[in-house]
């Protein structure tokens, strides 16, 4: 996509969150059965497992006979050992348990603890134990809860009333499998220990394992910022499981949380003046969201745009201006967004700057007048500049899909440019431009390898301190000689680690941020002036650094002879030999991935997975050409170096092939499902997480302020009408017959980008064939999950689902 931009709003038309691609088409009966199979492979080491921990002994709880019927005695006796639940003083109130029957002190201690409600004519100690009533029973002893997982049985109309909500959970929680639920069948001893065994979660526990919550909890600390005059802190922590703005002033002890969201974490803020903070938040993942105003005490908060069905994005924060900022908002045309000067006191809004209808971004000079705008198509894209806000635009120069012209900031006259730019070039470069000429007067810093993508701008020194651009790493390319020592002083007092300062002070304070693959970051103060370090929070103090994973580099040749960069992860301590693998295609798919901390990597490789992370053709940072091969490659060449990486570790004897799993989010969730439909033996499991499934259906329901890129969609992507073909080919809804390996599919309902339909449609596709396909829809969601309730059940889930697929 052409960009320019800087204080530019860029409409966001990526579709990641920040979370892979023919044979004969196979019979429905042998498309996904791993029931038969799993089953026994669990068994035998379920009923180890319960054994060794004291649960069963196989005398009084039956458990030699792993085919015979279990009772409801039986079943008793093990879950009070389980459950280690005391046995009542009172062993009466059955009519045919009586205090000396060998089961009495369990049968009576399950109906103390409210696990059982049988009658007091009689609880038939002796009758078989249903799937029913272990459904009930386990529902109750373990608290399974619903987890959105949507359980479809082809019998419901069999099971009683009483047991129908626990008949869902016990598939919501991967506890049995298949589409018929057989209530009144009675359950043998042998899938009452696989039942237990997976209940309890022992499949997929293993001492000395950081807890799955560990990886994906709220930070502790997070978002410093210093006010403008560097005499508070604001960040957020949780609070009521949700993350809100906290206020400090600066080298004190007394924080005040200024906001109380419960429904939904704050999506961000900043700084609108020494005294007010401006912070974001959204409806149930809807990405309409509104902007807010609220003091340093959390007395005075007030909704700026309160506007239904209407999305508010920041312009300028106008700093030199205490009362008013610039907001771009779509309230009076869905497809577009004006300009609106607000005074944060009173909430007035004034339209600054009326969209004609083609403009997607707006600039501003360093003193808060709009002066430059991108009047765009979605392939051809004008840079539109004005000398005075009393003036019209006039357009400064044109680009074309492909070409960046992205300006950052003006010289400190306000006269030129400083942008980003790849015209006449492969790489995107920095450069400084003169509108009055219409000419680059001159090139700060290109780099031969990867795309210089961003800049670290000085308003006090007006100029640019240094260049930004990403290799395995980010890198520094510095114009400043005080500001180069800065960063190596600090690096040198943070040995190891990564940083990124955030903000500055007139006195020498600086905030700062380092971190690393196996760190999520840890926020300091550093005193330029006196060499000072002061610790201010780590963001994840739970997680063990010895006990995560190194994220490696790694690059490999796609069968058409790119070079494919990318992360290895290995799981800490195996030998690079024979591992399952987890493929995650990035989002986007214009964008990348990069080197750093990642919870789901770091989760999946302490859980014995190697992980892969592929910057494949399509993908941002590597150059023009680069872009541009994944051009109309969906499903296709993008997905080939997907593939080619697989079978470039199974060559080097890294990975097991018949054990990697392909899961992504967005554009990566497509990949998934295109990866069980177009190369279906190279994946033994995929999960898409609000991943499209029907291109035609996807570009259809583009949310309205993405229209004025339909034009990049259809040329990237492809054409609904005249790349039809293309398209029917590159859907993986109308490939279902060639899936084989088992699907999990995982969505926001309130998604504005991918529609629910995009997982109903190819989930029912599926269903439709007699695949039982694992469907988590949260209705609170959008593109992707932002509760961590939500994302909890998210990764225990999956959790279930690979050890299941590539473990067992």
């Amino acid at each position: 996509m052409n960009k320019i931009s800087k204080k530019v709003y860029a409409l966001t038309l990526s579709m990641a969150m920040s979370i892979a691609l023919i044979q004969p088409a196979v019979q429905a009966a042998e498309a996904i059965k791993p029931t038969a199979a799993v089953s026994e492979s669990i068994v035998s080491k379920a009923t180890q497992t319960l054994q060794q921990l004291g649960y069963i002994d196989g005398t009084t709880d039956g458990m030699k006979d792993s085919a015979a019927p279990i009772t409801r005695a039986e079943a008793a006796i093990i879950l009070q050992r389980v459950l280690e639940l005391d046995t009542p003083a009172s062993l009466t109130g059955f009519a045919d348990v009586q205090s000396n029957d060998v089961a009495a002190p369990a049968i009576y201690a399950l109906k103390q603890g409210g696990l059982i409600q049988g009658k007091v004519k009689g609880y038939a100690p002796a009758a078989p134990l249903t799937r029913a009533q272990m459904a009930s029973l386990f529902t109750r002893a373990f608290e399974l809860k619903d987890n959105g997982i949507q359980v479809v049985y082809s019998d419901a109309d069999q099971i009683p009333a009483v047991h129908a909500t626990d008949a869902i959970r016990m598939k919501q929680h991967f506890i049995i499998e298949g589409s018929v639920f057989n209530a009144k069948q009675a359950v043998t001893h042998g899938e009452f220990a696989n039942a237990l065994y997976l209940a309890l979660g022992l499949d997929v526990k293993k001492e000395g394992l950081t807890p799955l919550e560990d990886f994906f909890k709220q930070p502790a600390q997070a978002g410093f910022q210093m006010s403008p005059d560097g005499k508070n802190l604001a960040y957020m922590e949780p609070w009521n499981n949700r993350m809100n703005i906290v206020v400090k002033g600066n080298g004190q002890d007394k924080p005040v949380r200024i906001t109380s969201e419960t429904d939904r974490s704050i999506a961000g803020f900043a700084w609108a003046t020494n005294e007010k903070l401006l912070y974001f938040k959204d409806a149930a993942g809807d990405e309409n969201y509104h902007l807010y105003v609220t003091d340093i005490t959390g007395k005075e908060s007030k909704d700026l745009t309160p506007y239904s069905n209407t999305r508010a994005m920041l312009i300028d924060s106008l700093e030199n201006i205490p009362d008013e900022i610039l907001v771009g908002m779509n309230k009076r045309d869905p497809r577009i967004f004006d300009v609106y000067r607000i005074n944060i006191n009173t909430g007035e809004a004034v339209l600054a700057a009326e969209n004609p209808g083609d403009i997607t971004g707006w600039m501003t000079d360093n003193d808060g007048k709009i002066r430059l705008a991108i009047s765009s198509d979605g392939n051809v894209s004008s840079l539109m500049y004005r000398e005075t806000e009393n003036q019209p635009f006039q357009p400064l120069l044109t680009t074309k899909l492909g070409d960046t012209f992205a300006p950052f900031m003006f010289t400190s006259d306000n006269k030129n440019l400083y942008a980003v730019s790849n015209l006449d070039q492969d790489k995107m470069a920095i450069v400084e431009y003169s509108p009055a000429t219409k000419k680059v007067t001159k090139t700060l810093y290109e780099n031969k390898d990867v795309d210089v993508t961003n800049i670290v701008p000085s308003k006090e020194k007006g100029k640019i301190l240094a260049a930004v651009y990403e290799t395995d790493k980010m890198n520094y390319e510095f114009f400043d000689d005080t500001f180069k020592t800065l960063v190596q002083d600090i690096k040198a007092k943070v040995p190891g680690k990564e940083v990124n300062i955030l903000n500055t002070s007139n006195d020498g304070q600086v905030l700062f941020i380092s971190y690393s693959d196996k760190a999520m970051g840890t926020y300091y103060f550093y005193d330029s002036e006196t060499g000072k370090l002061d610790k201010l929070a780590d963001t994840a103090p739970w997680i063990d650094e010895s006990k995560m994973a190194d994220m490696k580099p790694v690059t490999y040749k796609s069968r058409d002879g790119l070079d494919i960069h990318g992360y290895l992860t290995l799981p800490p301590g195996a030998k690079a030999s024979e591992l399952p693998l987890v493929v995650i295609p990035h989002g986007g798919p214009w964008s990348r991935d990069s080197w750093g901390y990642s919870p789901q990597v770091q989760f999946l490789a302490s859980r014995g997975y190697a992980v892969l992370q592929v910057n494949f053709r399509g993908s941002t940072g590597y150059g023009k050409k680069f872009l541009d091969a994944g051009n109309k490659q969906w499903g296709k060449a993008m997905q080939d170096d997907l593939t080619d990486g697989v079978n470039w570790l199974v060559k080097e004897g890294t990975v097991d092939p018949k054990r990697v799993a392909i899961y992504g989010g967005s554009y990566g969730g497509y990949a998934a499902l295109a990866g069980l439909a177009f190369t279906p033996d190279v994946y033994a499991a995929g999960i898409s997480y609000v991943g499209p499934s029907n291109i035609f259906t996807l570009l259809d329901s583009l949310p309205p302020y993405w229209e004025s890129g339909r034009n990049m969609f259809y040329e990237r992507v492809g054409d609904p009408v005249k790349d039809k073909e293309l398209l029917t080919a590159i859907s993986p809804l109308f490939h279902v017959d060639q899936m084989k390996a088992p699907l999990f599919v995982a969505q926001g309902a309130n998604d504005p980008r991918v529609k629910q339909a995009e997982s109903d449609q190819i989930v029912e596709a599926l269903r439709k064939r007699g695949v039982d396909v694992p469907y988590m829809l949260k209705t609170n969601e959008g593109h992707g999950f932002a509760n961590v309730e939500n994302q909890l059940d998210l990764y225990r889930a999956m959790e279930k689902f690979l050890n299941r697929h590539l473990m067992q």
